[in-house]
């Protein structure tokens, strides 16, 4: 491997040397103490090190003598423990190549596909996972032990020598987050990328106090970009991170992390939250309450994708309300605001334009080629309105995703083309909404005569084996996500007279608050 890179492996061993005996990861105790005070296992950065090294042994042995060096490996796994990180960094350490699904994507079948479009030569799964694995495997199959299982004194040697990569060569196989035509699609990130994305996420997260050291929690499965991408940028600084009991983790248990990990003493969430140094929103979007009280305390927020490296924009932050939630590009990339063309069939148009953020070419976070248009260019599909030199804010996207609950996208437009394909005859018209919900809500307009149960039924049977397809958070998962209104009565836009998942959603926010707290219980 290039001297000069910087890469997750590199920044390990960098920060074990410096930041030896402070705490890498909080992980929860099964135990307590008899005062219900929680605990946390302490896990430093020297012990990680050394639990990659033991774990790359490991991978070097059962691989090695079935598996060519820079091989694409699955690891169809959780991603939120200890163990699961290092399984990802011991199999990247043994000189093969991650590609990584999560418990999110069900379906083995989609998972065999993914693994052959990346010429994947091995799965590793997990005790979950390697229950759906069954049968005939396109590769094959290993369990990923409990690292707690794995005998030091089998692996006494030395760590394979890491084999030499060129910045062009691939480092990780990511999916995106939503599925096209019923299949994620694969996000190479070469070493180029790698270091890249290193290099500017060493602009985030940087410590207020040198003296002592920051506590971050979790963001979501290692299987993910954006987790990954947290974890670089934390270790360069030696912060610790604290494990949630699970995902996404309870009001309770963040009072517990902030009372007995950083040593906050109010008493209540309000003043726990206002008293932290800074709190980072990424993902999915806050409401304009929320975003409003976030600025006015102590929250910044981060503007990222999962083929860019999950951070691209940070918002100014400072004490000024009237630009503090603008967002500028991270230093040393190569980016470009280009207004969009406009639509000459709008009734009026804004006397704002508005901009497509663009990763150049010659950006080191460009993504492969293979997710790049014809110009050579990234084309996020993201939109901007310029309000100020270098500054922007955020104008939604030109196009028919939603963002749910967890962060992760969900393509509306083919839920509802495969709805009317499939139900012609029993539906109206349909359209798919939920922003911010666990899952989507399937909207019909009907004229049919029939039981509205019996209707659902019909209806999610027809489009069943289409979200079998799907990962959970952009399924309609049961007929009781599917609701019936009589034909016309869905908002429309003004201008175009298409409908408006926004109005949608306001429209019905009662119906959808009773749906989702139903479905949770």
């Amino acid at each position: 491997m290039s001297s000069s890179l910087q890469t997750h492996l590199t920044i390990l061993k960098d920060s074990s040397e410096r930041f030896c005996d402070l705490p890498a990861f909080k992980i929860p105790s099964e135990d307590s103490t008899s005062n219900g005070i929680p605990r946390w296992e302490i896990i430093t950065f020297k012990q990680f090190y050394d639990d990659v090294e033991l774990c790359a042994k490991y991978w070097a042995h059962e691989l090695g003598t079935k598996i060519a060096l820079k091989s694409v490996v699955g690891l169809w796994i959780g991603g939120l423990t200890y163990s699961d990180i290092v399984h990802i960094y011991g199999v990247s350490r043994a000189g093969y190549v991650p590609q990584l699904f999560s418990l999110r994507l069900p379906n083995p079948i989609v998972i065999y596909e993914l693994l052959s479009k990346a010429g994947a030569s091995a799965l590793i799964c997990d005790s979950v996972t390697s229950g759906f694995a069954v049968g005939e495997t396109p590769v094959p199959v290993l369990r990923a032990p409990s690292f707690s299982e794995i005998d030091p004194t089998l692996y006494m040697g030395p760590t394979p020598a890491l084999p030499s990569c060129e910045p062009s060569e691939c480092a990780f196989v990511f999916h995106t987050s939503g599925s096209t035509s019923g299949s994620p699609k694969l996000v190479p990130c070469n070493y180029r990328w790698l270091d890249a994305v290193a290099r500017k996420n060493s602009q985030l997260c940087i410590p207020r106090d040198s003296s002592r050291q920051d506590v971050s929690t979790w963001i979501g499965s290692m299987c993910h970009i954006g987790q990954t991408t947290l974890l670089i940028s934390l270790m360069q600084y030696g912060t610790c991170i604290v494990q949630p009991k699970r995902m996404p983790f309870s009001t309770e248990e963040l009072i517990d992390m902030i009372k007995y990990l950083a040593a906050r003493k109010d008493p209540s969430l309000l003043s726990l939250l206002v008293n932290l140094e800074e709190v980072t929103t990424t993902g999915l979007a806050l409401s304009q309450e929320d975003e409003a009280f976030a600025y006015n305390s102590v929250s910044q927020n981060l503007f990222g994708s999962t083929e860019c490296g999950a951070s691209t924009l940070l918002s100014i932050g400072g004490n000024d309300p009237n630009n503090r939630h603008h967002l500028r590009p991270l230093q040393g990339q190569s980016y470009a605001f280009v207004p969009i063309q406009s639509d000459s069939t709008q009734d009026h148009q804004s006397t704002a334009r508005l901009l497509e953020f663009i990763v150049l070419a010659d950006s080191g976070d460009c993504p492969d080629v293979s997710l790049r248009q014809a110009d050579g260019h990234f084309h996020t599909g993201d939109l901007f309105q310029e309000v100020g030199p270098n500054s922007y804010i955020f104008a939604g996207r030109d196009d028919d995703w939603i963002k749910t609950e967890n962060s992760l996208r969900c393509d509306t437009k083919s839920i509802e083309d495969n709805a009317r394909a499939m139900c012609g005859a029993l539906i109206s018209e349909c359209i798919v909404v939920g922003t911010g919900r666990p899952s989507p809500v399937l909207f019909i307009e009907t004229e049919a005569k029939m039981d509205e149960s019996k209707l659902k039924r019909e209806i999610f049977r027809k489009i069943r084996q289409f979200h079998s397809r799907r990962y959970i958070h952009e399924s309609i998962t049961s007929a009781k996500m599917i609701l019936v209104v009589p034909k016309g009565s869905l908002p429309r836009t003004a201008s175009k007279g298409n409908y408006s998942k926004k109005a949608v959603e306001e429209t019905y926010q009662t119906q959808l608050d009773e749906l989702y707290n139903v479905s949770r219980s």
